[in-house]
Order: C-alpha cells, then structure tokens, then sequence
C-alpha cells in the first residue's frame, strides 16, 4: 500500500475510532455496550487461540528445555563433584583408621618389650645408596633419629637406619641380602644370625648343628652391644623350614618374618632402648589350633538282636522264661522238694518212642 493523504486519513480515522471504543467501554464498566461484541467475538477466535496453543506449545517447551539443558548439566557437573569429593573423604576415613590401627598395635608392641620410639611413616621405597630393599622415612636428625637404630611396627623387626639427614632417613629393611641380625629362639635360647633373602623367608644359622628345632618354633632378635643397631627382644619371625643337620657346626632353618615388607606404613624408630631383656614377653600370643571333630560310627546289630544287646545276651522273652523256671526251682526248694529237672531232648523222644 502506497503511502497516500488518504491512508494517512484511514489510519488517523482508525485510531480515533479506537481511542472512542475504548474510552465507552471503560466508561461503561460491568455494562459496556461493547461488552456484546467482546463475547462474540471470544466465541469466534476462543478456538482459533486454543488451537494454535496446542500446536505451538512442544515448540515452546522443546525451546525451553534446550535452554535449561544447560543449567540442568551444570547442576549435575556440581553434584558430580561433590560426590567425588564425599567419597574421597570416605576413602580418607577410611585409610586414616588403617593408620589408627596400625598406630595402636605398634604402641603396645613397643610398650610390652618398653621400647621408647619415635613414630614415623615410610614416604618412598628404595634410595640412592644402592641398596635395593630400602625405604625412607619421615623423621631425621631433627627427630632425634641416628644411624643404626631398630625400625619396628606393630608386627616386629623392619629393619635398621643406615643414614640419617635432617628431616628424613634410609631404612635397610632386614628382606635385605646385606642384612644380618643375631636371632634367639624362643624357650630354647638357641642363638644364630639371620639373612634378609629378598621376597623368600630369612636363612638363619643356628650356631648348635644338633640344635632341635621345628617348623613353627619363634624368635626374637638377640639385641646388640649398647642395645645398637638392635634391641633385644623384637619378634623376627617363625620357623617354616628345617634343613637336615649335615653334621656340620651349624644348622640352616628359614624363618617367615612377621613384617609383611611390600606394605609398610607406620614404623617406630627405637630411640630408647628397653632396661632389661624383654625375653619373649614381645611375641605375639600363639593361634589355638582348631578342634578335631570325632565322628564314631556304630555298626547296626546283627539280624535277631535287638539294638543295645550284648552279643549272646538272651532276648526278652529267653530271658523271662528262664527267671520264671528259676523262680520253680526256689519255691520248691522251700517247700522240701527236689527241684524238677528237665528232660534232656533225647529222652523225650525215647519217651515219645
């Protein structure tokens, strides 16, 4: 449509219209005499709205839903991470309460054999000296740690220091094949020196070839002069093998040791050492082995006898009869009769003859 002073006027007279009908219907109120047309035409275009609602609304709420799709993945990224971090503090809890364990049994290892000891734990495996079943831990100098001390925990001997710097030390562990310690067996004192062999058990030659030992026999370390590089009284481990005596002047046994080596974490580092001699007062008290179970069966009685009969004892009946005769014979025994014997089975067919 062209832009023309008649448009012009058809537009001006369309808006004056519209301000008059608007300007009657809210003069008029609850009575608007356009209130007719308005119904009319609710009734016309009512449907024609509900329609174009229905067609246009999966549009609008798929349009929605693409724009809080994005408010939606932010939400789960967040609760993604928050329950990351809920089960690293589970797992947290988790190892602190192995190292609270692991605590507790080495303080009361260190307080039965009254070993003064400064906790610490093993922050890196092997070291720079060469040797190749070391471990470091995190106490030095500073903590009052020197050069040949014993390393314990919970289960036993780990090993001794072999160097010290301010803040960390090297720990030999005794799997270590430069590692010696003197050993004493349990009851028998029976000294040798055991051998670190890596993953196998210790090798330890008792110094008495004709010494008895067996699998299972216990000892502790025999402890050093000025109680260094060892204590006495720290369990070692437990005789698993025997080699046969050679006739030699010693006698090779192999130990497991206590202390599992490849999961080390707390360790104790003796840096007083115990009044007196421990003994075995350290060891761990010994398993009770299991109860044997006895099963006994009983063979069912031959055919004729009654459960719970001694072979050859009269049945019930037998029995009976033969009380009644004895019972004949004793009231004729009273009354001055002589007691009626009975017939042998041949007479009575000589009689029946």
């Amino acid at each position: 449509m062209r832009d023309t002073r008649e448009s012009r006027l058809l537009l001006v007279l369309l808006i004056a219209i519209a301000f008059a009908l608007i300007t009657v219907d809210i003069r008029g109120g609850q009575e608007s005499p356009v209130d007719g047309a308005r119904q009319a035409a609710a009734a016309v275009f009512g449907p024609v709205e509900n329609g174009v609602a229905a067609a246009v609304d999966p549009i609008g709420n798929a349009i929605g839903a693409v724009r809080d799709s994005g408010e939606r993945h932010t939400r789960i990224a967040a609760l993604e991470r928050e329950n990351a971090a809920l089960k690293a503090k589970l797992g947290s809890d988790d190892r602190n309460r192995s190292r609270v364990r692991e605590l507790d049994t080495m303080l009361k290892t260190a307080g039965a054999g009254q070993y003064g000891i400064k906790g610490a734990q093993v922050i890196a495996i092997g070291s720079a000296q060469g040797f190749s079943w070391t471990v470091t831990i995190d106490a030095g100098a500073n903590d009052g740690i020197m050069r040949d001390m014993t390393v314990l925990n919970g289960a036993g001997l780990v090993g001794r220091v072999t160097t010290v710097g301010p803040s960390t030390a090297t720990v030999l562990l005794a799997s270590d094949p430069d590692f010696t310690v003197g050993t004493r067996m349990e009851k028998t004192d029976e000294l040798g020196f055991a051998t670190g062999q890596g993953n196998g058990p210790l090798l330890v030659q008792l110094l008495n070839g004709k010494a008895k030992v067996k699998p299972g026999d216990r000892m502790v370390t025999f402890g050093s002069h000025g109680s260094r590089p060892f204590v006495p009284g720290v369990p070692v481990g437990e005789v698993v093998r025997v080699d046969p005596p050679g006739g030699g002047l010693t006698r090779n046994v192999y130990v497991r040791p206590y202390v599992g080596f490849t999961k080390l974490d707390i360790v104790g580092v003796v840096v007083q050492a115990p009044r007196t001699d421990p003994r075995d007062m350290v060891l761990p008290p010994k398993a009770k082995p299991a109860p044997t179970v006895t099963v006994t069966i009983t063979p069912p009685p031959p055919p004729g006898q009654q459960p719970g009969q001694a072979a050859g004892e009269p049945q019930d009946g037998q029995a009976q009869d033969g009380q009644a005769q004895d019972g004949q014979q004793q009231d004729q025994a009273q009354d001055g009769q002589p007691p009626a014997q009975q017939p042998a089975d041949g007479q009575n067919q000589e009689q029946g003859d």
